[in-house]
């Protein structure tokens, strides 16, 4: 009798008899996949990173809690009309940040490549073209190394930092830039703002990992990523509300190397 009275009730009021089938399967597979990433996967994933990645790249800076200094970088420079709002916003915010020039972008830009330098921010060294730095061969990659450090050396005497195209390197690559006189660096705060468009992404995302020592990175370079000022704008008063100050890698690093010459 309860069998059929149940048989009777409306499936939409009881949707769970026909549900509960494919939850229980979810939670199998669910299960299984938590599985196998906890005891296989994720241990294979720590070594690749472990094996791919190098301590020769700076990522970010170890800095004590009361100190809250963040690097800016800005990829992909420069751009006639996005570059300048973005000096205006850092002016503005009275910020400082590290911008990687893209060589074939400095013909017809001097002026704004000039402006960088005098407001205090520094250059540097991103490869002649915005294409992955590690497709290039070993010889194309030291042949575009060195005619961009020639065009940045037009604005400043010396250039210390490189950082691939698309943040993918080698041993080899890393070698060349050391026998040239660079440091590579990529960062820690990287929003995938030049993939995806939706600035509240962007600026919620760098405002939750906003810590001392760590290293934002952006992009310019293009026309569309002219929302890169109104991120700017969003995340400058925000982070300075916060106690931090916006600097370059270079101020990241010699207060760094301060602060252990200091506890010693």
């Amino acid at each position: 009798m309860y069998y059929y009275t149940m048989k009777r009730l409306p499936l939409k009021k009881h949707w769970w008899l026909r549900g509960w089938p494919w939850l229980t399967g979810g939670l199998v597979v669910g299960t299984a996949v938590w599985y196998v990433w906890q005891k296989r996967l994720r241990p294979r994933f720590w070594y690749w990173v472990e094996d791919n990645t190098s301590d020769e790249v700076l990522y970010f800076v170890p800095l004590p809690a009361d100190c809250k200094l963040i690097a800016l970088t800005i990829d992909d420079v420069p751009h006639p009309d996005v570059t300048p709002q973005i000096l205006d916003t850092l002016r503005e915010y009275e910020s400082q940040a590290t911008f990687f020039v893209v060589g074939e972008q400095v013909a017809g830009n001097e002026a704004l490549l000039e402006q960088i330098v005098t407001e205090g921010h520094e250059l540097g060294n991103h490869l002649m073209r915005i294409e992955p730095s590690i497709s290039k061969t070993t010889a194309e990659f030291e042949a575009e190394l060195i005619e961009t450090d020639a065009l940045l050396k037009q604005f400043v005497t010396a250039v210390t930092w490189f950082r691939p195209g698309s943040g993918w390197y080698n041993q080899d690559m890393l070698q060349i830039i050391s026998q040239h006189g660079y440091r590579a660096v990529l960062g820690s705060i990287y929003p995938y703002d030049a993939q995806l468009t939706a600035v509240d992404f962007t600026v919620d995302y760098i405002l939750r990992r906003a810590q001392p020592g760590r290293i934002i990175i952006v992009h310019d370079g293009l026309a569309e990523r002219i929302r890169v000022v109104d991120v700017l704008r969003r995340i400058l008063p925000e982070l300075q509300a916060q106690g931090f100050e916006l600097v370059t890698l270079t101020q990241l690093v010699a207060n760094a190397e301060q602060q252990t010459v200091s506890a010693s």
